[in-house]
């Protein structure tokens, strides 16, 4: 039974012995909530590219930020922020995109209060889904003007892995992902589609698209709820392992499967 074999491989690998390297260590450095959203929405929007690079790129805007993202954002003029980033480079990342974000950022703390505030803005419990409130959430946080890709639209028929994977570790609470927003059902998460979680998608029945869009990750979604109602992200973590660290290929997991 498939699901079995997923809780094996969960029960296994779904532990923080396996997080690195991966920008949700990060997240474990930030009890409150407050700073946690704020960290962790950095250091997904970041990751893209080499994740030795991702974690240096996180590593230089969380320190900047200091031990309170919140604090740093709420007391700082806005041309300290812009001065402070203009010389940061990631990738397709300029400094000038990163403040302008991290100035969306301020100002939905001060019109919502939080990020979780602003993000219930546009959640119904009649959605199926988070990506209307998703949609909504995007605008809020990019509404100071170019942001390049750090923050994409799910109305772009992205598959915005970046921002579910954000959302999974601040909905989400076990051994890996710390949780926070407890507002916000699992139920309604959506699965970070990348190369890997496509290509588990494709192996285990639950897509033949070609592309990963949004399309796509909501159907490898629809898969995962049959197994786990409640939890539809639930495996993420552990069978995305196989091809991220050098140690799990991807050969692995279809023995696993095959086997368990």
């Amino acid at each position: 039974m498939l699901k079995k074999r997923l809780d094996d491989i969960y029960r296994r690998y779904n532990r923080r012995d396996y997080v690195a390297p991966d920008p949700l260590q990060f997240l474990y450095d930030y009890p409150g909530i407050g700073e946690r959203e704020i960290a962790g929405l950095v250091a997904a929007l970041l990751a893209y590219g080499r994740v030795a690079q991702i974690l240096k790129a996180v590593s230089r805007v969380l320190e900047i930020l200091g031990p309170s993202p919140r604090d740093y954002l709420l007391s700082r003029d806005e041309g300290d922020i812009i001065r402070d980033f203009k010389d940061f480079k990631y990738r397709f990342t300029t400094g000038a995109h990163l403040s302008t974000l991290l100035l969306g950022v301020r100002d939905v703390l001060n019109r919502f209060g939080s990020l979780e505030a602003c993000f219930l803005q546009g959640y119904s419990p009649d959605h199926v889904t988070v990506i209307p409130a998703l949609s909504v959430f995007i605008k809020e946080i990019s509404a100071r003007g170019e942001t390049g890709i750090l923050a994409a639209d799910p109305d772009r028929k992205s598959a915005c892995k970046r921002n579910n994977l954000f959302l999974r570790w601040m909905v989400r609470q076990d051994r890996i992902d710390p949780g926070g927003w407890e507002k916000i059902p699992g139920s309604a998460l959506v699965v970070p589609l990348d190369t890997h979680m496509f290509r588990v998608g494709v192996l285990l029945g639950f897509t033949r698209r070609k592309q990963a869009n949004l399309a796509t990750a909501l159907e490898i979604t629809r898969g995962f709820r049959q197994l786990s109602p409640l939890d539809p992200v639930r495996y993420d973590f552990c069978l995305t392992r196989f091809g991220i660290r050098e140690e799990m290929s991807p050969g692995d997991l279809e023995i696993l499967l095959e086997k368990s």
